[in-house]
């Protein structure tokens, strides 16, 4: 008898391979067998029992590009990945993250990720418990926690730079032949005990609270390939990086020198910043050259636009410079609210010049009225001109911050606008959906657990289920199904060396989704102050995912956690025996 029998369901196993009716057999964490209906076999009896009758049934979720480095340390859940369906997530990417660490770099790698990835210093500060030094230390610390998914982490050149140089590190300056060869040496470690790749930062964007760059953003291609040696002589580890957008081809040499060396994948960031909107074209093309001279080199691409989420008590919006916001920032929210519907304050609001506009990112962000869009759910994410801001006041002879602040003000001042910032150029979707059909992208940049005050991308996965193998009637519609679930659960895993996941056949892992496609989505992102000290973050919950299966354990059931936590530190790649 099988511990557990999933029958009826319309399987899509992750291979691409079309939907077919089947049942799903499993014996402790591992897929017993997979029994097509359609010529009438069924798998034995489980003490267990789903019935999957018009139920979609996919792997579980493998998510590349997360941000839990820290939240890994205090939440078992890892939400909102935890919401999604999510049943392997990987962290440490874009060169930040918390080891090694020396004992008074503590709170400035603490700065550094709250300045890159949005996530409350305070949060942090409390609840991290500093169990290590080194990134083998760090990993133990992992391991001695249970999760809802598993976990695998990558070494941050941000944090390894700074505890081998120092101050130098910290100050981008140039690393010398021993610092290389210590970094490498200490690369390779951490590969051996288990991480799963190693990642840096090479754009402007990304600083600390302070304004420094990221250690490593203007790393030499020695220091680069000094630690693609260790890569080497390791033999896995993917090399994931956050690019300057439009300077990829600047760098693309020593991408491919990285992935010949190496033998492992090379993975960027790939996004289309307005300033050069037709630029991925040249990462294509180079993406396209890579792959045929067999060299590993993917881009990472998201599901939808990288986009930004203004509101009152979040970290941006349209009004955040002017003097009335100033007065009113640190009110108790009773008495925000009752400010927000004084028609005296709205005035002020409306007339007052901004004090400052904080740069150009800031004055782009905050003036640019056809961007601004009132957010209302997963159905805001491909909004056209008419819905914006600029859109909504040209058709009702109003100004634009007059529909901008009504908007925000209205519920006691928990209104929402979204910005899409990145990958959004053209107005559409179009680019993402190209981007996403390129065999030379990969899913990721759900950008979990960060960016808790301006981004809620976390539910990204049941978006491209809901969104792309559904809804969409814009432009050249939808995605195959088989296409959506292959991209984010197979071909991720394999892209890491995860071989025993990702796809439901027998021996595999029996990380499973049931879910109801027909009612599946996601639910407005809400500000809910539940990080350690009391801090916000942005949260997106699920609806239609009937089960997930983590390592045979069921650990939700209709959209609810069970309380079964079969997640587990992963070290290093896995084989599919």
């Amino acid at each position: 008898m099988h511990d557990l029998v999933i029958r009826r369901g319309t399987v899509v196993d992750g291979s691409g391979a079309p939907a077919r009716a089947a049942d799903i057999a499993i014996d402790d964490d591992r897929i017993a067998e997979v029994v097509d209906r359609d010529d009438g076999g069924s798998a034995g009896p489980g003490r267990r029992e789903i019935d999957a009758t018009d139920l979609l049934v996919t792997p579980g979720w493998v998510d590349v590009h997360t941000h839990y480095d820290a939240q890994a340390t205090w939440d078992p859940y890892l939400t909102p990945s935890g919401f999604h369906g999510v049943t392997t997530v990987v962290m440490g990417n874009c060169g930040v993250g918390f080891a090694p660490v020396a004992p008074d770099r503590r709170d400035w790698l603490i700065g550094l990720m709250e300045g890159v990835e949005d996530i409350p210093g305070a949060a942090m500060a409390d609840g991290i418990e500093w169990e290590w030094e080194d990134f083998e230390g760090y990993l133990d610390a992992l391991d001695r926690r249970r999760y809802v998914c598993d976990v695998g982490a990558q070494i941050p050149h941000g944090a390894l730079r700074t505890y081998v140089m120092g101050e130098r590190g910290a100050a981008n300056e140039p690393a010398t032949a021993d610092d290389i060869a210590r970094m490498a040496a200490m690369v390779e470690s951490g590969l051996r005990a288990g991480a799963l790749g190693f990642s840096t930062s090479r754009t402007p964007i990304h600083k600390s609270v302070d304004g420094e760059l990221v250690p490593g953003t203007t790393a030499g291609t020695d220091e680069i390939l000094g630690i693609g040696e260790a890569i080497r002589r390791v033999g896995h580890g993917v090399f994931e990086y956050s690019p300057d957008h439009v300077k990829v081809g600047d760098e693309f040499g020593w991408m491919r020198d990285l992935a010949a060396l190496t033998g492992q994948p090379v993975s960027f960031n790939l996004n289309q910043p307005d300033t050069d909107p037709d630029y991925w074209q040249t990462s294509l093309r180079l993406l396209e050259e890579a792959a045929s001279d067999g060299l590993p080199v993917v881009a990472q691409v998201a599901g939808r636009a990288i986009g930004i989420l203004f509101a009152f008590e979040l970290t941006l919006h349209p009004f955040l410079f002017k003097p009335a916001w100033g007065e009113m920032a640190f009110l108790e929210p009773a008495e925000k609210q009752a400010r927000f519907q004084d028609p005296a304050w709205r005035q002020r609001f409306l007339d007052e010049e901004p004090i400052a506009l904080g740069g150009d990112f800031a004055r782009f962000v905050t003036t640019t009225w056809e961007r601004m869009f009132p957010f209302q759910g997963d159905s805001s994410y491909e909004p056209g001109y008419e819905d914006s801001v600029a859109g909504i006041a040209e058709a009702t002879g109003r100004r634009p911050e007059e529909v901008a602040y009504d908007h925000l003000a209205r519920d006691g001042g928990t209104g929402m606008l979204y910005f899409p910032l990145f990958n959004y150029a053209y107005g559409d979707l179009e680019l993402t959906r190209q981007l996403q059909l390129h065999p030379q992208t990969r899913m990721g940049l759900s950008d979990g657990g960060a960016h808790c005050g301006a981004v809620c991308d976390g539910g990204m996965p049941t978006f491209m289920l809901s969104y792309w193998a559904r809804d969409r009637t814009q432009g050249s519609g939808t995605m195959p199904l088989e296409h959506v679930v292959h991209r984010q659960t197979r071909q991720t895993a394999e892209m890491y060396g995860l071989l025993d996941r990702g796809l439901l056949a027998p021996g595999m892992r029996a990380d499973v989704n049931v879910i109801d496609h027909a009612t599946l989505g996601v639910h407005a992102p809400e500000i809910v102050h539940d990080l350690p000290s009391g801090a916000r973050r942005l949260l997106q919950r699920a609806h239609g995912y009937r089960h997930t299966i983590c390592a045979g354990e069921v650990t939700v059931t209709d959209d609810q956690f069970t309380g079964e936590l079969p997640g587990r530190l992963l070290r290093g790649p896995r084989s599919s025996a």
